[in-house]
């Protein structure tokens, strides 16, 4: 069971990485200084990646705490 734990731990820093990188999206889209509706179609994007990185961290955790019950 310790791959298990190993396996979601890999799966958490992929969605910790996903976020960082929705950060940094966010970040540069400020710094461009868009008008409204450009913004708007940029941080929708984000936003959808920003829910897929959230679920695979979730999902990772999730993994991490199976594996150390099942220990």
């Amino acid at each position: 069971m310790e791959a298990l734990i190993w396996i979601g731990a890999g799966l958490t820093l992929v969605g910790l990485l996903g976020l960082i990188w929705c950060i940094v999206i966010a970040a540069k889209a400020r710094r461009e200084g868009l008008d409204d509706e450009a913004m708007k179609a940029r941080l929708q994007k984000v936003v959808a990646l920003n829910l897929g990185a959230l679920a695979i961290s979730a999902l990772g955790l999730m993994t991490v705490v199976l594996g150390v019950f099942l220990s």
